[in-house]
């Protein structure tokens, strides 16, 4: 037992020099030096290179993806992995899924705040009464913050319509991504190749919609950056989620066509697996998301 452990440790596979870490740090910086400068430049009505900056990152961020992720693939299907490695490659995703329920939680956290307690005070309560008269003296205390100090008003987002029928999408995809996961695992390709692609049909109708409730918040309902706190976490929670189903459904796509090649076996598909994992988040996420921000 022991030569045996022996040669399973020595089998462990070391990668070489690899260009995609520092590329991938250079797409993120972008895309927060963009995305930021261009939220200033939208709360200020005023034209920048905030947009030009975040494409930038985006692009190289989707150029660092398909590199990495081709060198993944071609590493995996040349036989290099072993099965310490294996573990290593489940326990990172594990570890990334906890650093990704950190994030939406510091979100969440704000939104918590925000709500129980800033509001509250800025009314009056908990012995804070003069904090109201000097600082906001006609300030009713509610949720949704409809109405900012200097008078701008907005109509809170209803939970029911587009983000309802998003919430009943997502639902169905984490069904349909679960009968393809499990028609891997029977050699099922048929079942595996339908199922995964209304999947990613259904994250892309998610996107498309929500893409339209912004342009709807906007245009109808006045609800914009500039609609204080309530707006900011608004945008803030649903935006960063809306993010991570863009990530999530490229994830898919790639593992779509890797399906088609034939790429992954009943035994061996954990890059399958560690796609289903993230999606499956990102599906719960969204269901806290739908309960905290659009029904309470």
């Amino acid at each position: 037992m022991a030569q045996e452990a022996q040669e399973e440790y020595q089998k462990y596979y070391v990668p070489e020099q690899s260009v995609w870490p520092i590329v991938g740090a250079v797409a993120l910086f972008l895309i927060a030096v963009g995305a930021a400068n261009l939220t200033v430049e939208m709360t200020k009505d005023k034209s920048g290179i905030g947009g030009y900056v975040l494409l930038a990152g985006l692009i190289t961020l989707i150029v660092m993806i398909v590199g990495w992720f081709k060198n993944q693939i071609d590493e995996s299907m040349s036989g290099l992995y072993s099965a310490q490695l294996g573990r290593s490659y489940r326990q990172g995703m594990l570890w990334f899924i906890f650093s990704e329920v950190m994030f939406f939680a510091a979100f969440f956290g704000a939104l918590f705040y925000a709500r129980t307690i800033a509001v509250p005070w800025l009314g009056g309560a908990s012995n804070n009464a003069m904090t109201n008269e000097v600082l906001w003296p006609t300030f009713e205390a509610m949720w949704p913050l409809v109405q900012t100090p200097d008078g701008t008003t907005t109509t809170p987002m209803g939970w029911y319509g587009l983000p309802l029928i998003n919430t009943v999408i997502l639902l169905v995809s984490s069904v349909t991504l679960h009968f393809a996961h499990t028609g891997l695992e029977d050699d099922k390709r048929k079942q595996l190749t339908l199922m995964l692609g209304l999947t990613i049909l259904l994250g892309c109708i998610f996107l498309g919609l929500q893409g339209y409730e912004y342009v709807h918040a906007y245009r109808d309902l006045g609800l914009t950056l500039q609609s204080g706190v309530y707006g900011n976490t608004f945008f803030l929670l649903t935006g960063f989620h809306g993010l991570h189903v863009t990530l999530g459904t490229i994830i898919l796509i790639v593992l779509f066509f890797r399906v088609v090649k034939g790429h992954f076996t009943p035994k061996e598909h954990f890059a399958f697996q560690a796609g289903a994992w993230y999606w499956h988040f990102v599906d719960v996420v969204w269901v806290m998301l739908f309960f905290f921000v659009y029904i309470l």
